[in-house]
């Protein structure tokens, strides 16, 4: 009996020391977390108010001699955070670069100077030149013509975004644009004004009568000076200060209605077998003939009115450099 009341009390002394032991574990245990939590919230709060002074800018101090940060040179300032530059290009002195090209246009072979004003406007001045002769035959007339295109103005470019797209308009001052042709119609052969038929008398000592000649002339300049307004791509003085670029430009030139005249000389004769010949530009009796050339001449001339508005296209490279 007394065995197992030792016994029993042994036991129950072994459970409370267990119990002791797990309530002991977990007090600190909860210790531990509240000493954690707290360090947590204390450096949350010291954190704050430091992260607040960090951010106020105060006024410099009159009488202290350190530099204010707007006073140190961005480039040191870089340094002194450890960060990499980037390149930012400085605008361009008005009137420091000059800038040369070379295109091909409508107009013909174009040559062009260019100086920058700001960084949004160039000034442009251009010249055109274009020389070709060609032959054909039409109506009959066997036709000799000369084009010559010779004009020169000046252009405002504009670059409203910053970059190669630009809007231009200016002015053809100076144009000669024109073409020239002689015609001739052998003897004995016939030719057409206005759809009727007519023959150039063969050259005769005893009437004086010669073959059907004449010039005419065709002028691409109504309106003078032109008034131009073109668009495209590409600035011939870069604003990155690159030498080389390579423009093209689409617009048009506000030339007016091309001017068409033609005259012609010699004998006309009415029928191939010559027995009615006249001189061409005094005889009454070729009134007609002469009333079918002004007919004819009305006629192709309104065929040319669509030429009124000069179709400008040119695309070339240009090098610019420094002056100042």
């Amino acid at each position: 009996m007394l065995l197992s009341a030792l016994k029993f009390a042994g036991q129950r002394g072994g459970s409370l020391k267990k119990s002791r032991f797990k309530t002991v574990h977990l007090l600190f245990r909860r210790i531990l977390l509240i000493k954690r939590t707290a360090l947590f919230l204390a450096g949350a709060l010291l954190a704050g108010p430091m992260a607040l002074t960090a951010q106020t800018t105060f006024p410099p101090d009159p009488s202290s001699n350190l530099p204010a940060p707007s006073q140190i040179p961005s480039q040191e300032r870089t340094q002194a955070i450890g960060m990499v530059p980037l390149r930012v290009n400085p605008p361009l002195p008005p009137f420091s670069r000059i800038g040369l090209s070379g295109e091909i246009s409508t107009l013909g072979g174009q040559a062009q100077v260019a100086v920058n004003i700001n960084k949004v406007f160039n000034l442009r001045g251009v010249g055109n030149y274009f020389p070709y002769s060609t032959t054909f035959t039409v109506n009959g007339f066997n036709t000799t013509a000369n084009i010559r295109l010779a004009s020169a103005g000046v252009m405002l470019d504009s670059f409203p975004f910053h970059n190669g797209f630009r809007i231009s308009s200016g002015a053809l001052i100076y144009n000669i644009n024109r073409a020239t042709a002689t015609v001739a119609v052998p003897s004995a052969t016939s030719f057409k004004l206005n759809g009727d038929t007519y023959y150039s008398a063969t050259a005769s000592s005893l009437t004086g009568a010669t073959p059907i000649s004449g010039t005419a002339t065709l002028g691409l300049h109504s309106i003078r000076p032109s008034y131009v307004v073109t668009g495209g791509w590409g600035n011939i003085i870069p604003r990155d200060s690159h030498h080389w670029s390579f423009p093209v430009e689409v617009g048009a030139a506000f030339i007016g209605t091309p001017a068409l005249a033609v005259n012609l000389n010699g004998w006309v004769c009415l029928d191939q077998a010559q027995t009615a010949c006249y001189n061409f530009a005094t005889d009454p009796a070729a009134a007609t003939a002469r009333t079918d050339l002004q007919t004819q001449v009305t006629k192709w001339q309104n065929d040319m009115a669509q030429f009124k508005v000069y179709p400008i296209v040119s695309f070339g490279v240009a090098y610019n450099f420094k002056i100042r």
